[in-house]
């Protein structure tokens, strides 16, 4: 079994093409501002993330063996990533992420991950041919898995053997595809990292606040939730108590990324043996900074 790779990260490695201005925008707007072009994905903004901490990511995902593909692989193995999981296809393109931001936050963005949900199951092969694991022997080291990956590849994922014994670390990617994680909802092996919305939408009910949705959550049998509220309260649920935490105040500078730097930098405290609340302060202050600009992307 491949020893290298200490954390494996699940689900989308794209492009992120993100305008971004510093004036409020509204529907319609047409204003000056900068258009950048990054390596992206919830997978690959995670696995960066962790790198930065020290840990040895695994990408298992697909890219097309277009140039940018190629460029795209590139970039990640200079950042340290491990891509030689990565399925490679000759067919689909690279999948692409766009997204507009002002200073009142994200006006609309459009995530196409097109070839990551056809390719399905294939991006798993190497947690069964016995590269990273197998059924008899399955991975049993910590998982980042995220929402881009269709309902389907989710439901099998909550069942499959060759993640019976994975801490599982999940991210829906975006409220509107939150709803794919209800057959991962009740997994023993799960820790659910939401914002607010996302939370409703998996528990089909409005909460005003993050404590009330984390609540909301291990009722529905959740074992472990991280739920968040932008620049309020933010909670981390389990079975029997809630812990709650203000992140602190900063200046947005941008958003697209932020969720997964916070569950990237919970990870990372955790794994190094810090309690709940010092992993939850840990956390929120990297997304902190991530948006104020002081973490480089």
């Amino acid at each position: 079994m491949n020893q290298t790779a200490d954390i494996l990260c699940i689900g989308s490695v794209l492009w992120d093409i993100i305008g971004r201005t510093p004036g409020h925008m509204r529907e319609g707007s047409d204003v000056p501002g900068r258009i950048t072009r990054l390596p992206g994905g919830v997978a690959m903004n995670i696995a960066m993330t962790l790198a930065r901490f020290g840990m040895r990511p695994a990408l298992l995902s697909t890219v097309g063996r277009d140039a940018e593909g190629d460029e795209l692989i590139a970039s990640a193995a200079h950042m340290g990533l491990i891509c030689n999981h990565i399925y490679r296809s000759n067919d689909l393109p690279t999948d692409r992420y766009m997204a507009i931001e002002g200073a009142n936050g994200l006006i609309a963005a459009i995530a196409d991950a097109h070839s990551l949900e056809a390719v399905g199951d294939k991006i798993l092969r190497p947690l069964a041919d016995g590269a990273l694991g197998s059924a008899a022997k399955p991975w049993a080291g910590p998982v980042a898995l995220d929402g881009n990956l269709t309902e389907s590849l989710l439901a099998t994922i909550a069942i499959s053997p060759l993640f019976a014994l994975a801490d599982l670390r999940i991210a829906p990617a975006s409220p509107g595809k939150a709803e794919r994680l209800r057959p991962l909802l009740d997994h023993p092996n799960a820790t659910l990292y939401v914002n607010l919305d996302e939370a409703g939408l998996l528990c089909q009910r409005s909460f005003e606040s993050a404590p009330e949705a984390a609540e909301g959550l291990i009722a529905r049998g959740a074992h472990r939730v991280l739920v968040t509220n932008g620049a309020h309260t933010a909670a981390d649920g389990a079975q029997g108590s809630v812990l709650t935490q203000t992140p602190p105040p900063v200046l947005v500078t941008r958003v697209t990324g932020a969720g997964d730097t916070f569950m990237a930098a919970h990870l990372v405290a955790e794994r190094r043996g810090l309690d709940r609340a010092a992993s939850l302060a840990a956390a929120l202050d990297a997304a902190a900074r991530y948006v104020s600009g002081d973490i480089a992307t």
